[in-house]
């Protein structure tokens, strides 16, 4: 069975970091590259961050270039998003997912404010 489970959120204040990070089991991790998505109150889900299966092709949307990283660890079947320089509008839940697969898991809520 696929599980996706999010952990690290919470609140922060404008400035400050952040560390997501997504477990993975139920499928070979390392075959299926991955994505964070984010969804804001009153908003559309979002496409944050995708990585490469081995890790080497990063892409992010504009509005997160520059600030935050998507890693992986294969061995432990686990991907991470390092958030820095926190805004108000990173405000949202955060999910992952693995590319061309149609499972969710709960989510991590990320609250920036002062």
């Amino acid at each position: 069975q696929v599980q996706l489970v999010e952990s690290g959120g919470g609140l922060v204040q404008p400035g400050e970091s952040l560390r997501l990070s997504c477990a993975a089991s139920g499928f070979t991790f390392s075959n299926y590259a991955m994505r964070w998505y984010r969804q804001a109150p009153g908003k559309e889900r979002e496409l944050v961050a995708g990585i490469g299966r081995t890790g080497r092709s990063l892409s992010y949307a504009d509005s997160v270039k520059g600030r935050f990283t998507i890693s992986r660890d294969n061995a432990e079947n686990m991907m991470y998003l390092q958030m820095n320089t926190l805004k108000p509008e990173d405000t949202a839940v955060y999910y992952c997912k693995a590319f061309g697969m149609d499972y969710w898991g709960k989510g991590t809520l990320v609250t920036v404010s002062s």
